[in-house]
């Protein structure tokens, strides 16, 4: 636990990438394996779910430290950090004994899990009581689930492969999926021995930068190809050894969810790793993202759910082909392969992403103006010699989003921020007309920048209406204006509308309440986009 600790001390004491990557090599070349696959883990954020509910703990920390429940309540409203609030009201200056990490986490938090708030009582109490301060903070962000530290992925796989000897591309392999920290698995991690990688392994997933340049700026058109962005969830089908596995990028296993596109894809030779994105998708074209989720949070879907919200798989790239990674092949030639995977082998519901074809830029903006008509998000653009990279690398692939849409909205309700945002508040629920009454219809957590924050933060608390625990009702008069990628029809919302990733795009001083948008205005969008 204590090199745990001078581990997360050090990362967090610097902002020097290369003083917290020496930090990180000098902790995995000399940890326990053990301690040391739990730091992977919670560095790449395979922490463990909360354990204890939040109201739980203040109670728990309330009868630990004698203080009242009131006293409890406002010191975590000035924080705004429960870990932070429970370490240092909690009494006690004890220092963190022998036990390593891995007990912490597998003999104490984990088994917690399903135990009766009596039951964990006294278990966090006594724990608290071994801790120091510093110790017993980072205990409780493991406790909650809230445990995070400025560290990368990407410098995690790096000290990994300096403390190995093994290549970056090896590790980012092994520590995708999923897995179970563990002294035997940190010690797979590391082994030299390449031979032995599971078969289900994906690939590390290349990723598009924003487009950010004029177009007439990336040179000829013919050296790149162009394609629909579609708005689905990005997968790789993997077909080894007779059996086919499903990967999302946030490296999660999808097997069992979508059967129909398991059982197409066993119709691939074994040997084949494509690259695509899942789609709910009815009659030539795609649904909105929302059916998806619902087939993503059915780990197995009954037969009525799949004929509901039937999916494809839009396939763009091919990385592996009659057993051989072709990654590094050129990408016209890759989809050369993937085009013969299709036509040969594929399924119905293994589709080609088309290419889109166009003679010149100005063609490419006549296309970019119907991606809403295609319920596309956008266009991707990728070099017609580039090879399939690991990670986000610049200049091959662009992602070229649509614009978002716009709705002047009235704040209504606000609550406190969290961490950083702590007493200040900066979660606001806004609103549009419907007749002479304001529904609400987005939130939005971000947007504006920090002066402007404070602002509204003062504005709050002079004008609020009434409290509803941490929830303030304002005088509905500060307008902005929210932008969104998507919109539908939602029975769930009391305005009738669901909108896709809301943010404040600016602050509209130049209208009153009642210059903000009606409830038509916002519905007439789903019309004019579907």
């Amino acid at each position: 636990m204590r090199e745990f600790v001078a581990l997360v001390d050090a990362l967090d004491q610097s902002t020097s990438m290369n003083t917290k990557l020496e930090a990180l090599v000098a902790y995995f070349s000399h940890a326990e394996p053990g301690d040391a696959a739990w730091v992977v883990a919670l560095l790449t954020g395979r922490r463990p779910r909360r354990l204890v509910r939040h109201a739980d703990l203040r109670c728990f920390a309330a009868l630990a430290s004698g203080l009242p429940d009131w006293m409890i309540e406002e010191s975590y409203a000035h924080t705004g950090d429960l870990a932070e609030t429970l370490a240092l009201l909690v009494p006690g200056e004890a220092s963190a004994d022998e036990l390593p990490l891995r007990w912490w986490i597998e003999e104490l938090l984990v088994p917690l899990r399903g135990k009766l708030p009596e039951d964990q009582q006294q278990i966090i109490i006594d724990a608290w009581s071994r801790l120091g301060g510093i110790e017993r903070f980072l205990f409780n962000k493991l406790l909650t689930g809230g445990f995070r530290v400025g560290v990368s992925d990407g410098l995690v796989v790096k000290a990994l492969a300096r403390a190995s000897g093994l290549g970056a591309e090896v590790i980012t392999r092994r520590i995708m999926g999923e897995w179970t920290p563990s002294a035997a698995w940190y010690s797979a991690l590391l082994h030299l021995d390449t031979t032995q990688d599971a078969w289900s392994a994906p690939y590390p997933f290349f990723l598009a930068h924003a487009l950010t340049q004029p177009l007439n700026t990336l040179g000829a058109v013919s050296t790149w190809t162009f394609e629909w962005k579609w708005d689905g969830i990005r997968v790789q089908v993997v077909k080894r050894a007779g059996h086919v596995m499903l990967w999302s990028r946030g490296e999660e296993m999808l097997s069992g969810r979508f059967p129909e596109i398991e059982q197409d894809a066993l119709a691939l030779p074994d040997g084949t790793v494509v690259d695509g994105e899942l789609l709910a998708w009815d009659r030539e074209r795609p649904r909105p993202f929302a059916d998806l989720q619902r087939r993503i949070q059915r780990k197995n879907p009954s037969a009525v759910m799949q004929q509901s919200v039937p999916v494809a798989l839009m396939l763009y790239d091919c990385l592996e082909y009659h057993g051989s990674d072709c990654r590094e092949r050129p990408l016209h030639e890759r989809r050369a392969m993937l085009e013969t995977l299709v036509a040969r082998h594929a399924g119905s519901r293994l589709r080609l992403s088309p290419l889109l074809a166009v003679s010149d830029w100005d063609e490419l903006f006549a296309q970019h103006r119907t991606a809403r008509e295609q319920q596309a998000e956008g266009i991707m653009l990728k070099r017609r010699d580039s090879a399939y990279g690991v990670g986000r690398r610049t200049g091959d692939w662009w992602k070229w989003k649509t614009d978002p849409m716009h709705v002047d909205a009235v704040l209504v309700y606000a609550q406190a921020g969290h961490g950083r945002r702590a007493g200040l508040f900066t979660d606001y629920t806004l609103a549009v007309w419907d007749g002479d009454a304001l529904v609400p219809f987005a939130k939005a957590y971000s947007g504006l920048s920090d002066t402007e924050i404070r602002e509204v933060d003062r504005f709050v608390k002079a004008h609020t209406r009434e409290r509803f625990g941490p929830v303030r009702t304002v005088e509905p008069s500060l307008v902005f204006e929210v932008a969104f990628e998507g919109i539908q029809r939602s029975s769930r919302h009391k305005s009738g509308v669901a909108v896709r990733f809301p943010r404040i795009a600016r602050w509209r001083r130049d209208k009153s309440a009642r210059d903000a948008d009606t409830i038509e205005t916002v519905r007439a969008l789903i019309y004019a986009h579907s």
